[in-house]
């Protein structure tokens, strides 16, 4: 029973691990294409509706005995998750990747962590004791994640790995005219811009889905309803924004592999580990696996894509994964006290019943003297 238990316990682990590994790897692909000349917002249609055919079918045998009445209430908040999770996210997001790197743009996402924290002060979903040892330590994380955030924002650095071959492996579309400094550093700018509103409305997304997740519980059948509409909110801007139907063709295996990757595996099943993971252990649990995000893209886009690692990423990241795990200790110093007060607490009425005298009447039963 205990092994089991503790089996139980790791689940999440394993489960966010995974997830880790499929973005990391699904950053990649989506580099390519969108360095190929992919449209954002047709990748973002394709890979949601993909999403949704996959697990609509999932959703609906697997939990069809389980799931509770559809209201119009649940629907306007799984249209908002959409918005905010799945297609404006996405875009942001996808936009700093083509502007800065795969890695960069792994290690910018390390602040969606303190962000959510953030966020969920006001809504009572996290609390800080200023009074406490693990209040204060809360605080002093989260000014250190931001500091960190400043840092890759602000300061790039030198190259740190040398790629003789790189200019072989450059991207044809992107890269195809060599960019003067000031272009460079413009377009390096647009992309810590993206990349900050996408970290704003992906922290967004766990508190919205902190709230779904215990009004329908059930992450394939939400999932893959939030895609649904997420694919009809990228495609309508997609036509608002372009006309041209010829970007609606995919062209070569890199763009028909990034679209079924992402759709199944990035958008569908990635999305429905995230969703237990919050109903089971809540937003910021869930939001702090962000840093081995970089960590594994960084193991495939530099000998992969000959990406640079800067020094400014580099110290930025250390800094932002620093302060993150002073969060964490706090809050898992918070969980702590609170359990052992449940247990204080258990112990003490214990006690008092026991204490209660006991008289005996005449049918031979006994009660407590309320007297």
């Amino acid at each position: 029973m205990a092994e089991s238990k503790s089996c139980n316990e790791w689940y999440p682990f394993i489960v966010m691990i995974a997830v880790d590994f499929s973005f990391a790897m699904m950053n990649i692909l989506l580099k390519k294409a969108l360095d190929d000349g992919m449209s954002h917002l047709v990748l973002i249609t394709f890979r949601l509706s993909i999403s949704t055919i996959f697990l609509a079918p999932i959703g609906y045998f697997w939990e069809r005995n389980s799931r509770p009445k559809l209201t119009p209430r649940i629907l306007c908040y799984l249209f908002c998750s959409a918005i905010v999770g799945a297609s404006l996210t996405q875009y942001f997001i996808l936009l700093g990747i083509q502007y800065t790197t795969a890695t960069f743009s792994s290690a910018f996402i390390n602040m969606v962590p303190v962000v959510t924290f953030i966020m969920a002060l006001p809504f009572r979903i996290e609390t800080v004791n200023l009074k406490s040892n693990s209040g204060r330590m809360k605080i002093l994380g989260s000014v250190i994640c931001v500091g960190g955030g400043l840092i890759l924002t602000i300061y790039k650095g030198r190259p740190l790995f040398k790629h003789p071959h790189s200019h072989a492996m450059a991207p044809t579309v992107a890269n195809a005219v060599k960019l003067s400094s000031s272009t460079r550093a413009e377009r390096w700018t647009i992309g810590c811009l993206a990349l900050t509103a996408g970290t704003l409305l992906w922290s967004s997304w766990f508190i919205i889905q902190s709230y779904v997740g215990r009004r329908y519980p059930c992450q394939f059948s939400s999932t893959a309803i939030m895609s649904f509409f997420g694919a009809i909110q990228s495609a309508a801007l997609s036509l608002l924004t372009n006309r041209d139907l010829s970007m609606w063709v995919l062209k070569g295996k890199v763009e028909i592999i990034t679209v079924l990757y992402a759709g199944m595996i990035g958008s569908g099943l990635s999305y429905v580990g995230m969703a237990w993971c919050v109903k089971t252990r809540g937003p910021v649990f869930t939001a702090a696996f962000s840093p081995l995000v970089q960590i594994l893209a960084a193991m495939f886009a530099i000998p992969i894509l000959h990406e640079q690692l800067n020094l400014g990423s580099l110290l930025g990241s250390i800094v932002v994964i620093l302060g993150l795990y002073i969060l964490l200790w706090g809050k898992n110093r918070d969980m702590q006290i609170g359990a052992s007060k449940i247990v204080q607490q258990a112990k003490e009425i214990s006690e008092q019943e026991a204490q209660l005298p006991v008289i005996t009447v005449s049918c031979g039963s006994s009660f407590p003297d309320t007297k």
